[in-house]
């Protein structure tokens, strides 16, 4: 039966190409992935810092890692990655689709770069690999894409909540699209997490309690294992998987009310 909430589990292994693979969650996957002996393509902007982190993880793990160094905010870059997702002779049966960036700016701002940024990120590249990935995992009758959505696209919180709820629907029909086909796709939500995300945005976080950071690890662990039940959607968590629950389920205006009081703490 097409739409199910669960999938035949595709085994974790192989090569893994993570998105963002340096820091916060992508790099909580590349150490996860290459602890279970997967080798890793790891994807971001900055050289020196993706050479580090290759070199910690071959040293730790005896991974083969290979790196791209990418902005995909700009479109060649994109293409380059897609084009590494497409080749045959070096298959990536893996794709974390996590690369990702805070957005502050107001929905009114004039500055629309920032958004331009954010959406050519978090859409577009999200988009234009995920087909990749998707259509050479199909060909192979066989592979894993993880795309990072947020519990935040469940609320009204400016541009980039807007996104991430644009993330989850389209991760949620490529899991549809590729139904049968031997290619499994994980929504992951994640709630607030203890990264350097929020630092680089300059959103302020000291209106956000304590008990509601999640540990980047934590969080991939439980996305790994949820993987391999079959689960097609991953909301790290029991707090998180409240709060997701009342965020769909709560009258609008609670909602609203709630999130409210959230962006105001955040300013």
């Amino acid at each position: 039966m097409r739409g199910r909430s669960h999938t035949t589990p595709v085994p974790i292994a192989g090569t893994a190409m993570v998105t963002g693979g340096t820091s916060g969650i992508g790099l909580a996957f590349a150490r996860a992935l290459a602890a279970r002996g997967c080798d890793l393509v790891l994807v971001a902007r900055n050289r020196q810092r993706l050479d580090a982190t290759a070199e910690a993880l071959r040293s730790e793990h005896g991974v083969a890692v290979e790196t791209l160094v990418a902005d995909l905010a700009r479109r060649g870059d994109v293409d380059v990655v897609a084009r590494r997702l497409e080749d045959a002779g070096a298959p990536v049966d893996i794709l974390v689709n996590n690369a990702g960036m805070g957005v502050h700016t107001p929905l009114t701002s004039t500055e629309i770069a920032v958004h331009d940024e954010a959406i050519d990120v978090m859409i577009r590249a999200v988009l234009v690999l995920g087909g990749a990935a998707a259509r050479t995992m199909e060909q192979r009758g066989s592979g894993i894409i993880v795309n990072v959505a947020s519990v935040a696209g469940q609320v009204a919180m400016g541009s980039y909540s807007a996104i991430k709820s644009w993330v989850a629907t389209y991760s949620e029909s490529l899991s549809l699209d590729m139904e049968g086909s031997g290619v499994q796709v994980m929504t992951l939500m994640p709630g607030w997490v203890r990264t350097e995300f929020h630092e680089r945005a300059k959103i302020r976080t000291s209106s956000i309690p304590g008990a509601l950071w999640l540990d980047a690890d934590d969080l991939v662990t439980d996305c790994l294992a949820d993987l391999e039940r079959g689960r097609t959607r991953s909301i790290p968590s029991k707090r998180f998987r409240v709060i997701s629950w009342l965020a769909q389920r709560l009258p609008r205006a609670v909602v609203r009310r709630a999130t409210a009081r959230i962006k105001k703490g955040r300013r």
